[in-house]
C-alpha cells in the first residue's frame, strides 16, 4: 500500500526501477551543484551576503525539486537559472536602479503571474506571439552577457581607458587561476564527464589555495550564516510598486521566465516519453518561482543539466527527489563553500555563456527581417551591459522592418504592444 502511494505520488510506473531512479537523481545533483557557489556569487554583486545567497539558493532548490517530484511527476531538476540571475543582478538592480530586495518582490510578483499563465492557456499565446528567432536571439545575448562577465570577475578581461576593454595581466594569480579552471572545466565538459563544472570549480580552488589567490582572513560559522540568511528571508520591498520601472521589471521578468522554460521543460518531457508531464511540471516550476523570491533569490528554472539524470535513465519525481535531499545535505558545508574564490567561478560563467550561444543555430538567417531584430538582440545585450535595453532594441526593430516590407500582418497584436512599452520606457528614462 504504501509502496503504491509512493509510485503514484512520483509518477513511477512498473516499468521503472527504483535503483535506476535513485542513481539518475545522485548524477543529476553532482551535474549541477555547482549553481550553489556561482548563483549566489552573483546574487552577492546584487549586494546579499554571500552566505545567505548560498542558503536561497539551497532553499529554492530543494523546495523546487519537491514541487518537480510531487506535482510535475518529472526528472526535472530545479534551480535558480544561469541568464535569469544576471538579469537579477545586472539589470534589475544595476541598471534599473531597484534595490535587491524590490528585486526579489519583483520574483514574487513575476512568480505568481507565471503562475496564471500556466495555470491558463496563456502560455501558449505568450509564446506563440514572440517569433521564435527573437527568442533565440535572447538566449544568445544573454550568453555572451554572461561570457563577458566571467571574462571581467576572472581578470581575463580588464577596463581600459581608450578602448573600453583590454587583455588582464597574466602574472596575477588569480588570472592564472582562472585560465586553468576554464581549461580544465573545457575539456572535462567535452569529455562529458559527469559533475565536471563542479569538479572544476574544486581543483580551481586548490589551485587558488596554492598560489595565494584565495582570501583565508575571513572564516564563516554556520550559526553565523544562517543569522545573516534572516536579513534575507522574506526581505521583499514593496517601496517602488507604484512606479512604472517596477512594472517594466516584472513585464520583462516575466517573458524571459515564460520563454526558457516552455521550452526546456517541453524538451525534457519528451527526451522522458512522457509529453502528458509538460502541464504538471510547468505548473510546479511556477509555484517555485513564487517561493524563490520569498526565500531571497533569482526566479528558478528547468535546469539543462537535469538531462544527465535522464540519461542516466531518470524517468519520474524520484530522481528529483533524491536530489532535494541532497540538497538539504549540502547545508552542512555552507562555510567551505564561501572560501570558492572568484577566479574558480568566473571560468564557469564563461562555459554556461559558450553553451547558451549554441542557440544561434536554430536562428532563421534567410530572412534580414527575422535575422536583423535577433542581432540587435545579441549584441546590444552585452554592450549595453543591460538584458533590458538590448532586449528592446531587437523587438523595436522587428515590427519596423516587417512594415517596411509590407509585411505588418506578420507581427502579431501582442508583439506590437511589447514593442510600444519598450520604445515608451526609452522615452520615460530620457525626461526622468
Amino acid at each position: 500500500m504504501r509502496l503504491g502511494f509512493w509510485n503514484r505520488s512520483l509518477g513511477i510506473r512498473p516499468e521503472d526501477n527504483w535503483k535506476t531512479e535513485l542513481f539518475a537523481g545522485i548524477i543529476s545533483y553532482f551535474s549541477v551543484v555547482y549553481i550553489v557557489m556561482v548563483n549566489a556569487a552573483i546574487l552577492h554583486d546584487a549586494g546579499m551576503p554571500i552566505q545567505a545567497a548560498m542558503v536561497a539558493t539551497l532553499l529554492t532548490s530543494i523546495v523546487g525539486c519537491l514541487l518537480m517530484a510531487f506535482g510535475g511527476k518529472s526528472p526535472i531538476i530545479v534551480v535558480p537559472g544561469m541568464g535569469i540571475n544576471a538579469f537579477f543582478t545586472y539589470t534589475l538592480v544595476h541598471s534599473m536602479k531597484l534595490s535587491w530586495q524590490e528585486a526579489l518582490a519583483v520574483v514574487t510578483v513575476t512568480g505568481i503571474l507565471f503562475a496564471i499563465v500556466a495555470f491558463t492557456s496563456l502560455y501558449r499565446m505568450i509564446s506563440q506571439a514572440i517569433p521564435s528567432n527573437l527568442q533565440h536571439g535572447i538566449t544568445v545575448g544573454i550568453g555572451l552577457f554572461l561570457t563577458f562577465i566571467g571574462l571581467q570577475k576572472s581578470g581575463i578581461v580588464i577596463a581600459h581607458q581608450t578602448t573600453f576593454v583590454a587583455i588582464g595581466h597574466f602574472n596575477d594569480p588569480s588570472v592564472i587561476v582562472a585560465c586553468v579552471t576554464l581549461l580544465l572545466a573545457l575539456v572535462l565538459f567535452v569529455r562529458d564527464v559527469k559533475g565536471g563544472l563542479l569538479i572544476s570549480i574544486l581543483v580551481g580552488t586548490g589551485l587558488a589555495f596554492l598560489l595565494g589567490a584565495v582570501n583565508t582572513s575571513q572564516k564563516v560559522e554556520a550559526g553565523q550564516t544562517f543569522q545573516q540568511y534572516g536579513k534575507v528571508f522574506a526581505q521583499l520591498s514593496w517601496s517602488n510598486m507604484g512606479q512604472m520601472v517596477f512594472w517594466i521589471a516584472i513585464f520583462l521578468l516575466l517573458l524571459i521566465v515564460v520563454f526558457e522554460n516552455i521550452g526546456l521543460i517541453a524538451s525534457q518531457v519528451a527526451m522522458i516519453d512522457r509529453p502528458e508531464n509538460f502541464k504538471g511540471s510547468l505548473r510546479a516550476l511556477a509555484v517555485a518561482n513564487i517561493f524563490a523570491g520569498i526565500f531571497g533569490s533569482s526566479p528558478v528554472v528547468a535546469a539543462a543539466e537535469s538531462t544527465a539524470g535522464i540519461a542516466a535513465g531518470a524517468r519520474t519525481g524520484l530522481s528529483s527527489l533524491v536530489s532535494a535531499i541532497l540538497f538539504g545535505a549540502t547545508f552542512f558545508i555552507i562555510p567551505i563553500l564561501t572560501l570558492i574564490p572568484d577566479s574558480a567561478i568566473a571560468p564557469i560563467l564563461i562555459v554556461i555563456g559558450g553553451l547558451m550561444v549554441q542557440s544561434v543555430r536554430e536562428m532563421d538567417f534567410t530572412d534580414l527581417t527575422e535575422a536583423f531584430p535577433a542581432f540587435l538582440i545579441m549584441v546590444m545585450i552585452p554592450f549595453t551591459y543591460s538584458i533590458v535595453d538590448g532586449m528592446a532594441f531587437g523587438f523595436i526593430a522587428y515590427p519596423i522592418v516587417k512594415l517596411a516590407q509590407n509585411r505588418g500582418r506578420e507581427v502579431s497584436p501582442v508583439l506590437y504592444g511589447i514593442s510600444l512599452l519598450f520604445v515608451a520606457n526609452f522615452v520615460l528614462n530620457a525626461l526622468l
